[in-house]
C-alpha cells in the first residue's frame, strides 16, 4: 500500500546548500562552539538527534529518532491552543570527516515556507563551529500579517539552537 505523503512548499530544495534563492528572506549565522574531536562529535549529536531543537525550546514528535533524508518532523512551540506546529522534512544530511548535520524544508501547515540547514564544522585549526543558514517567507495567514514579529523569532530561536551547540 503507497501513502500519499504531502509535498514540500518550495521547489528550491537543497538551496540552502549553495546559492540561496531570491524571493525570500535569507539568513546566515555561524558561531564558534568550541574545539576538538569530542565537541565535534557532541555538538552533531545534538544536531542529528534533535536535541538542539529540543534545547532551543521546541517540542519535536519526529518519524525517526536521527535525522535522516526522507524523515518527516513536527516542531511544536507553545501551549495549547496558543502553540504553533511547525511540519518538516529533512532533506539533506550532511556526514563528512569534519562536517555534521542536515537541513530540512517546509511541508504544508508550517508558518514558513522554505529551507533551514544546521551543521558544525570542525576547522584545521581544532575550533569548532557551528552553523545555520536558511531561505524562507511567510506562509500562513499570520506570519504574512505579523511581518518583522516572524523575522525576530526566527533570529531568537537561530541564537537558540547555536546556544544549544555550545561545548563546555
Amino acid at each position: 500500500m503507497t501513502v500519499n505523503r504531502p509535498a514540500l512548499t518550495y521547489p528550491e530544495v537543497g538551496a540552502t546548500s549553495g546559492t540561496l534563492p531570491p524571493g525570500y528572506h535569507h539568513l546566515r549565522r555561524s558561531r564558534v562552539v568550541g574545539s576538538g574531536a569530542t565537541c565535534f562529535s557532541s555538538a552533531g549529536q545534538r544536531i542529528l538527534g534533535w536535541d538542539m531543537h529540543r534545547r532551543a525550546g521546541f517540542g519535536v514528535d519526529e518519524s525517526t529518532s536521527a535525522a535522516t533524508v526522507g524523515a518527516d518532523v513536527d516542531l511544536r512551540v507553545g501551549v495549547g491552543p496558543l502553540g504553533i506546529t511547525a511540519r518538516c522534512r529533512v532533506v539533506e544530511v550532511i556526514d563528512a570527516p569534519r562536517q555534521c548535520g542536515f537541513a530540512y524544508g517546509t511541508l504544508p501547515g508550517h508558518p514558513e515556507i522554505g529551507e533551514e540547514r544546521f551543521w558544525v564544522e570542525w576547522l584545521d585549526d581544532d575550533t569548532v563551529v557551528g552553523h545555520i543558514v536558511a531561505f524562507s517567507r511567510p506562509g500562513r495567514w499570520f506570519t504574512r500579517l505579523g511581518g518583522p514579529v516572524g523575522r525576530l523569532a526566527q533570529s531568537r530561536f537561530t541564537e537558540r539552537y547555536l546556544d544549544a551547540l555550545m561545548c563546555s
